[in-house]
């Protein structure tokens, strides 16, 4: 069932599949609610019909939900959506660890009880509160990028006071991980939790887990009836110590394991200290082992069988031991002879086996999955399918790549193995709507898709900086995965906000260079105040301290008072009178008398008689714009004029 793109609990939108178990499914998803990635873990459909599975499976969620650890991943919400049945968990990046151990094979043994640490510590807190995992392996642990192991998939665990794992005559969990009493189907409890940590240390230190077999039911017989070949045996350099603690953690009696997650920590932090002592006190495939079921009734079968064959074997075994002690000339000879042709057989069979021929390893790439198994088969070689991944250029059921890889005359042995990625073809997602999100929101909305993203930077004196204008292609449009979206994204009008500065009281050319500084148009009026200092800026359109665009334009007044000049006024009294000067007796005495008045503005500056014979009459004066002359003869106005300053520095009455 392909759920990419559904809306699950009208809350969670699926974007894709990051992960397959034994009980379910696991896809990326957004919380709309919250807008954050969330992993969401989806119940396979074979389980759904199990109503007290069902019933099992919301217990054991609701009450890992109430752990909270930095060792486990944590579970957010639970809930059904139609016949889905769901669990909602936060989204680690990283590797479980048994990618590690496949890609690495056996781990230094330092860093391995260090991830072992972090996994007591989860199960230390998880069983004091009464919740045991039941399927611990290296499966259901992820190794983040910063190396802290996060314990995941707590849905197969339980509430302790539920006390079983079994129903219906059959077990769950991950068979080469169990523990003898849960292989039996008995009862199991936080030790049982041990033992499964116990074999993880063992497969991370050695690259194999300590039981293997063609089936679940064989492993498991082996858990409940075999003893593990010594960790150090493998892996020399697992010191004493931790050898110890996996081979305590591994007993098949409960009574002789730790007692609690507690005990085995204190063990495992002590071998970081002293790896090589004597404190435990003592009273490998990398086949990817998903979780099962495992029928308990196969397994009471097998132990049956075994138990009849031991008795006829004993049986046969006494006939044969009389025989021989009766005849025993004729079974030494008989022995001789049947010892020499085995050793003949014992030898051919050897030869035969070792005699694996060299072949050319075919090239695989390009073909269908089927062809490519033909031509493998032809040649005594495997295939094996290690991956499947999205490719725009290979169709899908197609081979991308294989290992060991095609080179011309290179040959390998008969039943190799080839591991080969297949291609999916080209996956198609939809587009989603970015247009209004922020530039960081819509990168990563559409990274998660797969999609690549371009930015294109734009004015607008509409759209806040910083958030998406447009996309290309449009919201909706199905394009294949690893296609470019350009996001157009507001850069604000892209013009710059500048504060106003005060010019006031600053020369005209002072006030210039500081508001062309500051990014602003300049514009010059003049005035005149007498009461403010000349030359000076007495005004400004913007007041200071206003945010505005660059580029505005700011007036500023400048005060321009008129300056005081010099000149003279010259009189020539004698043409005003005619040339006629009349005497009033004998002594001369004048009869018309002649006065000047010279006026700057309303102020009079100069006032008085002036002779009437004069023919020039010159009068000196200082002052601003204009200067009105008059003449008087007998107090009557004889002559009047105005000298623009200005304009000219002299002025004639005649």
């Amino acid at each position: 069932m392909n759920l990419e793109g559904r809306l699950i609990g009208n809350r969670y939108e699926i974007i894709k599949k990051i992960g397959n178990g034994g009980m379910a499914t696991v896809y990326k998803a957004r919380c709309n609610v919250l807008n954050r990635f969330v992993a969401v873990k989806i119940l396979r459909d074979e389980f759904t019909t199990d109503d007290e599975f069902i019933r099992r499976f919301n217990t054991e969620a609701q009450a890992a939900a109430s752990i909270s650890h930095p060792n486990i991943v944590s579970v957010y919400d639970v809930g059904k959506d139609d016949n889905l049945y769901y669990i909602v968990m936060e989204l680690v990046q990283g590797k479980t660890l048994k990618d590690i151990i496949v890609e690495d094979g056996a781990l230094s043994w330092k860093w391995s009880v260090n991830i072992a640490i972090q996994i007591a510590s989860a199960l230390e807190t998880a069983h004091k509160n009464n919740i045991v995992h039941r399927d611990i392996k290296p499966h259901n642990i992820i190794i983040t990028e910063e190396g802290v192991a996060k314990v995941t998939d707590f849905g197969i665990a339980k509430a302790v006071s539920n006390s079983t794992i079994t129903a219906f005559g059959t077990t769950i969990g991950s068979v080469h991980y169990f523990s003898p009493e849960h292989a039996r189907g008995g009862f199991t409890d936080a030790k049982s939790d041990l033992y499964s940590l116990g074999v993880v240390m063992y497969e991370m230190m050695t690259g194999k887990v300590p039981f293997d077999a063609d089936t679940p039911v064989s492993v498991a017989l082996k858990h409940m009836q075999e003893e593990p070949v010594q960790p150090n045996e493998l892996n020399p350099r697992i010191p004493t110590a931790v050898n110890n603690i996996i081979m305590k953690a591994m007993k098949k009696d409960v009574n002789l394991r730790y007692s609690s997650a507690s005990e085995m920590l204190r063990d495992l932090n002590s071998a970081l200290k002293n790896p090589e002592g004597n404190f435990v006190v003592m009273s490998s495939n990398q086949n990817d082992f998903a979780t099962q079921r495992i029928s308990t009734a196969e397994i009471e079968e097998a132990e049956r069988e075994n138990r009849s064959d031991n008795k006829k074997k004993n049986k046969k075994q006494n006939k044969f031991k009389k025989f021989i002690s009766n005849h025993k000339v004729l079974s030494g000879f008989i022995g001789a002879i049947l010892l020499f042709f085995l050793t003949i057989g014992i030898t051919m069979l050897i030869m035969n086996l070792t005699s694996v021929k060299d072949v050319q390893i075919p090239d695989l790439v390009g073909m269908s999955l089927e062809e490519a198994e033909k031509v493998a088969k032809d040649s005594k070689l495997n295939v094996e399918v290690e991956s499947e991944e999205f490719n725009e250029e290979v169709p899908a059921g197609y081979i991308i790549s294989q290992d060991p890889s095609f080179i011309d005359n290179y040959k390998i042995k008969e039943k190799t193995t080839i591991k080969v990625v297949v291609s999916k073809g080209a996956e198609i997602v939809t587009v989603p709507k970015v247009a209004g999100m922020t530039k960081e929101e819509a990168i990563e909305a559409l990274e998660a898709l797969n999609l690549n993203v371009e930015v294109v930077e734009e004015t607008s004196d509409k759209i806040e900086e910083g958030i998406v204008i447009k996309q290309d292609p449009e919201e909706k449009k199905e394009v294949s995965s690893g296609t470019t979206v350009t996001i157009t994204v507001s850069i604000g009008t892209g013009i710059e906000q500048v504060s106003v500065p005060s010019v006031i009281g600053k020369t005209e050319s002072e006030a210039k260079k500081i508001l062309t500084g500051a990014k602003l148009k300049v514009t010059t009026e003049y005035s005149e105040d007498s009461t403010k200092d000349n030359e000076t800026v007495i005004k400004q359109s913007v007041e200071s301290g206003k945010i505005v665009d660059e580029g505005t334009s700011v007036i500023i007044t400048v005060n321009k008072l008129p300056e005081m000049k010099n000149g003279t006024v010259k009189v020539n009294v004698k043409s005003l009178l005619d040339g006629k000067v009349e005497y009033e007796d004998e002594e001369k005495t004048q009869v018309k008398k002649v006065k000047l008045e010279i006026k700057v503005g309303e102020d009079t500056v100069y006032s008085d008689t002036v002779d009437p014979t004069s023919t020039n009459v010159s009068q000196s004066i200082s002052g601003i714009g204009t200067v009105n002359i008059k003449v008087y003869i007998d107090g009557v106005l004889k002559k009047s004029g105005s000298l623009n300053l200005n304009k000219s520095t002299t002025y004639t009455a005649e």
